[in-house]
């Protein structure tokens, strides 16, 4: 909410941790709240396209952005003071970075608690059945009415014909009980109600083909995910720390030693597949929607290598990016550039392609030219790797490099020179093809060449 007067305030405690944003102008609307889970991240100084827009005159110290998940707008603030704006960077991150290293029962209660906040209508912390079902339909859980209202019933050890705090847990686990776990637990179990260290062991062998797992491994499980103290105390592990366990990344069929990479890095560039992204800079639809710079920041903080980059003919002889020949907004090329230098290696340390489709004059070119070298600076691959010389480099090579891909047809330019007519241009056909308008594709049939990268 850039040029607008908002408050923040934090509510709850731990797990259950909200933010709301109140603006004094809007005082007859209830305050934005949303829940610390729904926060992507936060950005210090200019590093929104609203913050670049509306606050270029305001110090970078008192700005700062909150962006949330599943594409949604951010929230751009400008604090009083750099150090309120600290305060309020520092604190937030250090909440978020909390949730994310809670154990999987504070996971548990964080989304229910969620999950809670949106069904509680009448904002009491309590769940009436009607609001239970509205929670149901949240978690997009299908049960019939009076199987639901009977587990009800058995939850309100309160008796007051609502549902809050453990019992909304309870009911919970009630609901989505699962008949094949129980029977899992049972045989490791034998004929008791918990497993022992040399029970666990059994089961991580010979059912999760765990095949080094010993007691040491064993008790570090039971320490971790059982909830039960007095298990804990005895060394044993009972259903609900089974569950948690099972819900956990080790429990997972995914092997955790695979989360890095470990495949070999050291082969050519052209012997892998790379994450790409087609038409990155849109964030809605291709005809009309919004670009924006945000894409590319996403895209590289989902681990996308490979970006493209629709490079037209602006005004003031600075380049833009968009879908060309269509109602799509435009983005300067300059300010793309920014935001791919500042995020390109947050999420990996290998490569990253620029897919240039240039469609500029040599003119514009030129322009493009001098920003890819003034702001990717060190980062942008220029010239050839000292020691490679038979084949493209590898990713291991090329970490923490900003790589270049585009056409480049009849040759190099001569030295000097900017070639003869035929050298100039360059065939549009895969544009074109994707153009059913035959009176499109005759307008986009020929552009300039691409320039050379400067020091190549």
């Amino acid at each position: 909410m850039p040029l607008s007067t908002v408050a923040l305030a934090m509510s709850g405690s731990g797990s259950g941790t909200d933010l709301a944003a109140f603006s004094p102008s809007l005082l007859h609307r209830p305050p934005l709240t949303v829940s610390i889970e729904d926060i992507q991240e936060v950005r210090m100084g200019h590093r929104t396209e609203g913050l670049e827009k509306f606050a270029r005159d305001v110090p970078e110290d008192r700005c700062f952005s909150i962006v949330f998940k599943d594409q949604r707008n951010t929230l751009d603030l400008i604090a009083p003071s750099p150090a309120d704006a600290q305060h309020w960077v520092l604190g937030l991150r250090k909440i978020i970075h909390h949730s994310g290293s809670m154990d999987q029962r504070q996971k548990l209660r964080h989304w229910i608690h969620s999950c809670l906040r949106k069904a509680d209508k009448n904002k009491d912390n309590k769940m009436s059945f009607k609001e239970l079902q509205n929670f149901l339909k949240e978690l997009n859980i299908q049960v019939d009415d009076s199987y639901a209202r009977k587990i009800f019933r058995e939850c309100d050890r309160s008796q007051t014909d609502s549902l809050e705090d453990e019992e909304i847990e309870a009911f919970y686990k009630m609901l989505t009980q699962r008949v094949e776990i129980d029977r899992t637990f049972a045989e490791a179990a034998g004929s008791g109600e918990t497993l022992s260290v040399d029970q666990l062991v059994t089961f991580l062998q010979h059912q999760q083909r765990e095949e080094a797992a010993g007691p040491a491994l064993a008790l570090s499980l039971i320490e971790r995910y059982e909830p039960s103290e007095t298990a804990k105390a005895q060394r044993q592990m009972t259903k609900d720390g089974f569950l948690m366990y099972l819900l956990s990344a080790d429990g997972s069929a995914f092997s955790l030693a695979h989360r890095r990479v470990y495949q070999d890095m050291g082969q050519p560039l052209s012997h892998y597949l790379v994450s790409s992204s087609h038409n990155t800079y849109l964030l809605e639809d291709q005809l009309a929607g919004p670009s924006s710079t945000e894409a590319y920041i996403r895209a590289l903080c989902k681990g996308c290598r490979c970006l493209e980059l629709d490079c037209w003919d602006g005004p003031n002889q600075e380049p833009i990016i968009y879908h060309g020949y269509t109602f799509t907004s435009k983005i300067l090329f300059c300010d793309v550039l920014r935001a791919i230098r500042d995020y390109a290696f947050k999420a990996s340390p290998y490569p990253v392609i620029l897919s240039l489709e240039n469609h500029c004059t040599l003119e514009q070119q030129r322009v493009m030219a001098r920003h890819l070298q003034a702001i990717l600076g060190p980062m942008l691959l220029n010239r050839q790797l000292d020691g490679v010389t038979n084949s493209l480099p590898s990713p291991e090579q090329l970490k923490g490099k900003i790589l270049l891909k585009g056409k480049k047809l009849g040759g190099l330019l001569p030295p000097g020179g900017e070639g003869g007519p035929e050298a100039t241009v360059v065939s549009d056909e895969d544009e074109a093809a994707e153009m059913e308008d035959e009176a499109v594709r005759s307008r986009v049939q020929h552009k300039p060449k691409c320039l050379p990268c400067p020091n190549h």
